[in-house]
């Protein structure tokens, strides 16, 4: 659970509710680290004016990184970088048709001068978004960017503890 003494300082938003059972790593990495954040539905193709509304006030709500899930034709990252200087990261969510692929090709192909990260399809994409977001804000942030470091040295020893790929 986040701490709910200090204002969110990244926004978690997706397309639609079906997107969160993949959006909700990205959440569950953020509250491992010790991020604060905001989730929330934005349509780039419902809800525009939502969604200008949202990115362009992100950054005076204090935001320091929008991460944003979408499936299909996948425009909400892109829509969204194109509104707010923040950091945007996009997490392809895994389409019905075409297994997430037509999400990664939407959203990686940006073209240039508006930047959005682009990440794994699905869980994986989600979660890494959570930690990238993590270890953006902890450039600022001492304590978060402490999490981030025993985050990674507790992946490393889990390795070294258990070398032996046939043991469980």
């Amino acid at each position: 659970m986040q701490p709910s003494n200090e204002p969110p300082r990244v926004g978690v938003i997706m397309g639609s509710k079906s997107d969160w059972p993949v959006m909700e790593h990205a959440v569950t990495m953020l509250e491992t680290l010790g991020v604060t954040y905001e989730t929330k539905v934005v349509s780039a193709h419902r809800t525009p004016d939502l969604l200008f509304d949202y990115a362009k006030s992100a950054a005076e709500r204090g935001l320091s990184v929008i991460i944003a899930g979408a499936g299909g034709a996948a425009h909400l990252p892109g829509m969204v970088a194109s509104q707010t200087p923040l950091p945007v990261l996009g997490v392809p969510v895994e389409s019905k048709s075409l297994k997430g692929l037509d999400s990664l090709l939407s959203i990686a192909q940006m073209p240039g001068g508006i930047a959005v990260g682009t990440l794994a399809i699905g869980k994986p994409g989600a979660t890494n978004a959570g930690l990238l977001a993590a270890q953006i804000v902890g450039l600022q942030d001492a304590k978060v960017r402490e999490s981030v470091e025993a985050f990674r040295a507790e992946q490393t020893q889990k390795v070294l503890d258990n070398p032996d790929p046939r043991a469980e």
